[in-house]
């Protein structure tokens, strides 16, 4: 996810990216324990824009 896309987020919409984000996460962490996934780096890349989202929202926090 690009952050260009994410900084036009509103504060409501970032936050439910973020639990969509984290479920994702949850669900290919589990699947992997289980099995091998056929991209493992797609949980790297979910732990980063996890991160991004939380960034920008610390952002927008911080300048209200």
């Amino acid at each position: 996810m690009k952050v260009n896309e994410l900084r036009k987020l509103s504060s409501e919409d970032l936050l439910k990216k973020e639990k969509d984000l984290r479920e994702d996460y949850f669900k290919l962490k589990f699947q992997h324990g289980i099995r091998r996934l056929e991209n493992p780096a797609r949980l790297a890349e979910l732990r980063k824009d996890i991160a991004r989202v939380q960034t920008i929202m610390n952002e927008t926090a911080q300048a209200e």
